[in-house]
């Protein structure tokens, strides 16, 4: 096992589809696309590259004459080095030079394939085919440094951008000046080709410079906001009442036109339905923009949803759980309902979770224009793939039509998954005659407007015999799904042959031996009717784990066994959850020895702490059960009972994410998931009222702060499996420790997300006089 410490130079078999099977089904629904580089406005990082002679042995790299290499990268950069991580694996090896390394960011063409960052994919994703990309590049390096050198392939060897042979050495750049190689490789062609065994790997797993903080720290680096073109106007949209049907009946701009700089306002009409009833206003500046259209009068009639709440919604949840119909059946096993029905001893809980809010740092936005006959999109987005086809039916041409320009993104956290905000600028450059407009959301347009973590309600039914072993469970989740608003195609088939939204349940298909075990997933009607449900940041794995977590806690004191070790009694590996190469090989057996670790870390049984303080843990998977990141959390929490305040002191995770490329980052992302789970648990959520959220900054919108982190010891296990996600495991077993800490201090179990003072004296006036 190995601790990774804070770095001096701190960089930023369930059922139905597999992983990969769930990707290639994508490919043939028509979401595999990409973009190729053209316009100069665009540029990520400024590139030195040379301005010809650069040898491709494949799409992924290229060599320059001067020994320049240049990575291309089709994954978002949004503060997470992913440039860096993804670049390391071509150059380690290829045997590259880390000094001479170069990242570009692409835009659209078919060649890239699926252009998506989200899932904590990136790594996962890209591990095979760029370990291959660099072994076809250092294969042609050393056959054609053999033959400058004038000797065989055999005896030469490659090592940090040079090849040597019997004394002497070439660098990469001479060879490719000298030899001008033209050799490339099919995919089939790099699978076969041999690979770097783990001891002789240079950059995996080792401290390097991040690649994109040289721009970010200058001001080269172009953020999406940041983007220009010459002739553009800017535009701010006048928000609608409700996310779906509100139509425009009259608009006054009698006092906008007070406004310097304003120039008109466009009724949007938009054949994608993505934002409809929305009115721009457009102006010369920015903050004419924003004043013209605080000063803009529009009439609407709303939507149906107009007088929906969040309380609603959740009672919408349980009306649907209580239904022995409908949903979709993740885990179906036979004899659950009987078991459950004949159990000694039946326990039965129901947890909540808020609705939550993306506000990532650098509002949505996005510039459009017209160029000839073809349309350029210049802005941040996560899942390009996706998206395109949404714009060029807004605008009502091919896809081959529209060219999504990449920038930096300043901050996405999921909710830049969802492309909606590019349709409007689109729209209003199409209507003003293809010119160049940049549409900025205010923060309050992007709250208003953002795809939120949807309410949700799970039920969660443990039975147990005389004995108090564990004879079945069921655990039924309701929400909105992100999944199956936006992505449709990409939902993955149940026990039962019904779709479902995968990123709406995961977390919940477990990797517990419980007896007979169903669970069931199901889409909240009015929850979708209501917003846009969006995928945030571990998606369902941020609100599932709450539920799982916390009963099998309650299970655990209800019996009078030891959480830690009642946990570990279940993790058996056994049946489906043995696992299984490469993605989830040793199963549960990785869980419960993550878990053991975070046990033994924390002297958990033995550790004396003050009054009404206490250690609390959970476990769970990471992001998917299709590629298990193993994750034990424990909190020390202590709760002040005259005024319901919880005060996290101390985090502790321990991680298996298999092999990890780049440790800096990957402290770094489970740090910064670890204070996002954090937050969700005892401050950050808002509300649903009269129809949108009701929280529009930070007057009323509260994420944790500087002043409430706790101490953090992040520890990842030594491993040379397949590298998994680390973007969003750090989010999922932190509001359950929490939850189970603030029972072990003070014996009140709280089953609502975020863990609010009031709520924690409510539930202890409630202990007191039970």
């Amino acid at each position: 096992m190995a601790r990774i410490e804070q770095i001096a130079a701190r960089q930023d078999g369930r059922a139905g589809l597999s992983r990969r099977g769930f990707l290639l089904t994508a490919a043939g629904a028509g979401f595999m696309f990409g973009f190729a580089r053209k316009a100069d406005a665009s540029q990520v990082y400024p590139s030195s590259l040379p301005g010809g002679g650069m040898f491709e042995p494949n799409i992924w790299c290229a060599i320059g004459p001067d020994g320049t290499v240049n990575v291309n990268v089709i994954r978002a950069e949004m503060g997470q080095h992913v440039g860096t991580a993804l670049a390391r694996i071509i150059a380690d090896e290829m045997e590259a030079d880390w000094d001479k390394v170069k990242i570009t960011q692409v835009d659209t063409d078919p060649k890239w394939g699926l252009m998506v960052t989200g899932g904590s994919w990136s790594v996962w994703m890209t591990w095979d085919v760029f370990r291959q990309a660099g072994a076809a590049a250092r294969t042609v390096m050393i056959e054609e440094g053999a033959k400058l050198l004038g000797t065989t392939p055999a005896a030469c060897s490659a090592h940090n951008g040079v090849v040597t042979a019997n004394g002497k050495s070439i660098s990469y750049g001479d060879i490719v000046a000298r030899s001008k190689p033209t050799r490339s490789y099919t995919p089939e062609e790099m699978a076969k080709l041999p690979l770097k065994p783990v001891s002789e790997r240079r950059l995996i797993g080792k401290p390097v410079a991040a690649l994109d903080i040289p721009s970010k720290t200058t001001g080269a680096a172009i953020y999406g906001i940041d983007a220009k073109l010459e002739g553009m106007v800017y535009g701010r949209p006048k928000m609608p009442p409700t996310r779906y049907g509100s139509k425009v009946v009259s608009v006054d701009d009698t006092d906008a036109k007070k406004v310097p700089g304003y120039l008109r306002y466009v009724v949007l009409e938009d054949p994608s339905e993505t934002v409809p009833g929305w009115v721009v206003v457009l102006a010369k500046t920015y903050p004419a923009a924003i004043r013209a259209t605080d000063a803009l009068k529009v009439n609407w009639t709303a939507g149906k949803t107009h007088s929906v709440s969040e309380a609603q919604i959740l009672d919408r949840g349980r009306e649907l759980i209580a239904k022995k119909e409908g949903g979709t059946y993740v885990f179906d096993d036979k004899g659950t309902e009987d078991a459950l029905h004949a159990a000694h001893n039946l326990i039965e809980r129901e947890y909540i979770c808020a609705s939550v809010a993306h506000y990532q740092l650098e509002p949505l936005n996005a510039l459009a224009q017209q160029v000839g006959d073809t349309w350029e999109i210049h802005t941040g987005n996560q899942w390009q793939s996706l998206f395109l086809p949404v714009i060029a039916k807004a605008l009502q041409v091919p896809d081959s039509k529209v060219i999504m320009r990449t920038y930096l993104l300043g901050g996405g956290f999921g909710r830049r998954l969802n492309g909606d905000y590019a349709i409007p600028a689109a729209l209003v450059s199409k209507a003003i005659g293809g010119k160049p407009v940049k549409l900025i959301l205010t923060r309050s347009d992007d709250m208003m407007f953002d795809s939120i973590r949807s309410p949700s309600v799970q039920k969660v039914q443990v039975g147990l015999n005389a004995d108090d072993k564990i004879v079945a469970m069921r655990h039924d989740a309701a929400a909105g799904w992100p999944t199956e608003v936006m992505a449709a195609p990409f939902m993955s088939k149940g026990a039962d042959g019904k779709p479902y939204d995968q990123f709406a349940i995961a977390g919940a298909d477990h990797w517990y031996d419980t007896g007979p075990t169903q669970i069931r997933a199901i889409s909240n009607d009015l929850a979708k009717e209501t917003f846009r449900p969006g995928w945030l940041r571990s998606v369902s794995s941020g609100w599932t784990p709450w539920a799982l977590e916390s009963a099998l806690d309650e299970v655990a004191h209800a019996i009078k066994q030891d959480p830690v070790a009642f946990r570990l009694s279940l993790l058996t590996a056994t049946g489906r959850n043995a696992g299984q190469a490469p993605d989830s090989t040793g199963g549960a057996k990785r869980q419960a020895a993550v878990l053991q670790r975070l046990a033994d870390k924390i002297g958990w049984g033995k550790t004396q702490l003050p009054a009404d303080t206490a250690l609390g843990v959970a476990t769970t998977f990471g992001q998917e059960r299709g590629m298990p990141t193993w994750t034990a959390a424990a909190a020390q929490v202590h709760v002040d009972r005259k005024t319901g305040v919880v005060t996290c002191q101390k985090l502790w995770l321990v991680l298996d994410a298999g092999t990890i490329i780049d440790p800096g980052g990957a402290l770094a992302q489970t740090e910064g998931g670890a204070l996002w789970g954090l937050s969700m648990a005892l401050f950050e959520g808002t509300e649903i009222e009269n129809g949108t959220i009701r929280a529009r900054n930070l007057h009323n919108y509260t994420p944790a702060r500087i002043g409430d982190t706790p101490e953090m010891d992040v520890e990842f296990i030594d491993s040379t499996e397949k590298p998994m996600g680390l973007g969003e495991p750090g989010v999922t077993a932190i509001a359950p420790a929490i939850g189970n800490a603030i029972h072990n201090a003070v014996g009140v179990r709280l089953r609502k997300l975020p863990i609010r003072p009031q709520d924690v004296l409510a539930a202890l006036r409630e202990h007191h006089t039970s």
